[in-house]
């Protein structure tokens, strides 16, 4: 490596990120790096998004607008009553690289989740979570080119989450590796390319969490690990101005989970089937993502299928699961059945013939099953309203076993998203009471039951900025998600997008905004109005 990869403007992504996180390790001295950072910059809270979840948030992120305008709600998106793994192809926006890409800046971008297939600019781009291992890589061959570099490159980690054949301290070893590997692949391509704005994310911070149930010795060593491999990056790419941003925070879950299709379907909106697919989610894809492959759909093999027709006799994976633990076998039975069997085993919504659902948990919210839009819809458009007030109101009087409310909002989808794929989101969304309950879609037969994780996202992250050109003494006490996009072109001179939802932290001189073109993806698909119709854990907290 050179003593300076010349990086005019470095933006440094950590997942879950926050600055009660911080603040507790930098008390113990564990993060020299990002704590000089912070004391000798502007450094405040950044709210994150409704929903606060890595799919969406990151590409609301990088695009500066919110998810009805890019088009990405969380890890899938829905094709009728069927879903599919969201890819950089569902972000309908362009990207902060590509519009910096117009006014001759060029952009490193490593690990940001939700970028693959990437885009051609001037520049170069490793995607991260979400995409396959062996991800295609911007420009073409550069993953090869970083290998031969750096000596491995991945993108998952190599065991599977829940494996209990591994220590933790090898997991651990393995989160710092996969650290290692981002900072040293961004080291190498700043050296190469010169860029005039470098982007590396970290999200090893945020899966600590929820694989280690917040334990706080495991937490400690991911974040040190990711505070050493910054300080190497920042020596070596010596950039003029550094900014730290995260996608939400994260912080301790105390008050449960709530179930909220067993709470629908008391309530007689939500008719039930056994056998299918199962509820929406990405982590039935995770292994063929770790594996290498390309795909975003999911159809049962042979077991799933066969546990499908079983549970339309009334043979239930739930009831041979009491079974086999009754018996000491439920330990061992789960490490040789597949995962889908759980899916199609169980009892589980029948999306076409219900009045209102909840498709994914991270959606925060429920979908209302609509004549004309949804395939086979049972609300008539005259009854929408009327369906959708009496769904909040019955919604915002639900109260938790303390008695207190469960839901710190519900409101119309309308009160969060604008834009030409608000019609893809939720209908009502049901924000947790201070983020305190972890929402499930599955069917169980309690309403409540106490928290799947210990510790969970929360709506403030983190904005740090400092360096050549910063007000580091600027009269702001927060900023907002949407307006990092718009910060980071006006610290590079460039005017942000007059379709952004954010503003430029005033850190920084304003450069103005300015039209551009609409965008259009590979496929040549548009984000204008007339285009609406055009639709689409390794984590460990998707079910």
């Amino acid at each position: 490596m050179s003593d300076s990869a010349g990086v005019d403007t470095l933006l440094i992504g950590i997942d879950s990120g926050c600055l009660p996180v911080f603040e507790r390790l930098f008390a113990d001295g564990d993060l020299p790096n990002l704590e000089a950072l912070c004391s000798e910059g502007l450094s405040i809270p950044l709210e994150s998004q409704i929903p606060p979840w890595t799919p969406s948030a990151w590409p609301s992120m990088y695009t500066g607008v919110n998810p009805g305008k890019h088009g990405v709600y969380t890890f899938t998106g829905f094709d009728g009553y069927d879903f599919h793994v969201v890819s950089a192809r569902d972000v309908r926006e362009h990207r902060l690289w590509t519009l910096l890409d117009d006014h001759d800046r060029s952009s490193v971008v490593v690990n940001v989740p939700v970028t693959h297939p990437p885009d051609e600019f001037d520049g170069a781009i490793v995607p991260g979570f979400i995409g396959p291992e062996n991800p295609d890589c911007h420009p073409e061959g550069l993953l090869s080119d970083v290998r031969e570099a750096i000596g491995e490159y991945y993108v998952y980690p190599n065991y599977t989450r829940g494996d209990d054949t591994i220590s933790d301290e090898e997991k651990l070893e393995e989160y710092r590796h996969l650290v290692g590997m981002r900072a040293d692949a961004f080291r190498y391509l700043a050296d190469r390319f010169d860029p005039d704005f470098g982007f590396l994310q970290f999200q090893k911070p945020d899966t600590v969490f929820h694989e280690f149930e917040g334990d706080w010795d495991a937490v400690r060593e991911v974040y040190r690990a990711t505070d050493e491999r910054i300080g190497e990056v920042l020596e070596d790419c010596d950039p003029d101005r550094v900014f730290v941003a995260s996608d939400h925070g994260m912080g301790p879950m105390e008050s449960g989970e709530f179930r909220v299709n067993t709470y629908l379907q008391r309530k007689g909106y939500i008719e039930t089937k056994k056998g299918g697919k199962g509820m929406p989610t990405w982590n039935v894809l995770r292994d063929d993502l770790r594996e290498g492959e390309d795909k975003t759909e999911w159809e049962p093999g042979t077991v799933e299928r066969l546990a499908s027709i079983a549970a339309k006799a009334g043979v239930t994976t739930n009831k041979v699961g009491n079974l086999l633990e009754a018996v000491g076998l439920a330990d061992v039975a789960a490490r040789h059945v597949p995962s889908g069997v759980v899916r199609t085993g169980n009892e589980q919504v029948d999306f076409a013939a219900s009045t209102a659902y909840m498709r994914s948990r991270t959606e925060l919210g429920v979908r209302i099953n609509l004549q004309g839009r949804d395939p086979e819809g049972v609300v008539p458009p005259e009854k929408y309203d009327a369906v959708r007030e009496k769904l909040i109101s019955d919604l915002s009087g639900v109260t938790g076993p303390n008695g207190e409310p469960v839901f710190g909002e519900v409101v119309p989808r309308e009160e969060y998203y604008d834009g030409p794929f608000t019609e893809d989101a939720v209908d009502i969304l049901t924000v947790p009471n201070d983020f305190q309950y972890f929402l499930s879609a599955e069917l169980r037969e309690d309403l409540f039951s106490s928290a799947t994780e210990p510790w969970n996202h929360k709506l403030d992250g983190v904005f740090v900025a400092t360096g050549e050109g910063i007000d580091t003494d600027a009269d702001v006490d927060r900023a907002h998600l949407y307006d990092v996009a718009p910060t980071i072109m006006a610290a590079l001179g460039v005017p942000y997008s007059d379709r952004m939802d954010g503003e430029v932290i005033p850190c920084v001189d304003d450069a103005g905004s300015q039209s551009y073109p609409s965008y259009s993806g590979a496929d040549g698909e548009g984000s204008s109005e007339a285009d609406v119709e055009d639709r689409l854990s390794d984590l460990g907290y998707l079910e």
